[in-house]
């Protein structure tokens, strides 16, 4: 893979809770310039980017984050309030703490939920493998492919480790063949992107990596 069609797989990010509308603004600007798949933002800025940049930018954002343990009813309301602000795609965070006390059916019930929530939209579900045993991580690629989630995504990016090209290995294992991978959490050179491209991920979740390459290659 070339390093500028990187830029395809980035849901280029800005999630931080001092995020300011002049910082959405700025990403959402090098989205546009630079053709990054979407822009991840926080649920309170949907609309508002909506409305200002239409169908110019696509547009993803989180629920139940970073944590995952609030309840199913409020993941399910975030959800749907996110699309009806102009979402297109919604990673949500897995129920850890049900996935620590191997919970399992519960955190099946809770991901079934939410992808009749979102519909049509793509769901990526967060596993925050940094967390996880792999006997975990597998009994998640299951339950995430059962429940027909598109992708199945490493981590928030706010926990203890970031991606790890071991786990996408792991993932690529065990998923079913219509579920992609998304890393996230750590990714801040385009040599750490392009790893995990070539490792096989369909989707990259960063902030540092679409400026490098722009910068690199004027874009």
């Amino acid at each position: 893979m070339e390093e500028k069609d990187i830029l395809k797989l980035i849901d280029h990010t800005l999630l931080t809770a001092d995020a300011t509308w002049e910082g959405i603004v700025a990403l959402c600007d090098e989205a546009v310039k630079y053709g990054t798949a979407t822009v991840c933002i926080p649920p309170t800025y949907l609309k508002r980017v909506h409305d200002k940049y239409g169908d110019n930018l696509k547009l993803c954002t989180v629920i139940g984050f970073p944590l995952g343990y609030s309840c199913t009813e409020s993941k399910v309301c975030e959800a749907k309030v996110a699309i009806a602000d102009g979402a297109s795609e919604i990673d949500t965070v897995v129920n850890v703490s049900d996935v620590k006390n191997h919970r399992y059916n519960e955190v099946k019930k809770e991901l079934t939920e939410i992808r009749k929530a979102c519909g049509d939209k793509l769901l990526k579900v967060i596993i925050e493998t940094c967390y996880l045993t792999e006997e975990e991580k597998i009994e998640l690629c299951k339950i995430v492919t059962e429940v027909k989630a598109d992708y199945i995504k490493t981590s928030t990016g706010f926990g203890s480790a970031g991606a790890a090209l071991s786990d996408i290995e792991l993932f690529k294992k065990h998923i079913g063949p219509d579920v992609k991978i998304k890393a996230a959490g750590g990714i801040r050179t385009i040599e750490d992107a392009l790893a995990m491209a070539e490792a096989g991920c369909s989707r990259i979740g960063s902030s540092k990596v679409a400026p490098l390459i722009a910068a690199k290659y004027n874009l």
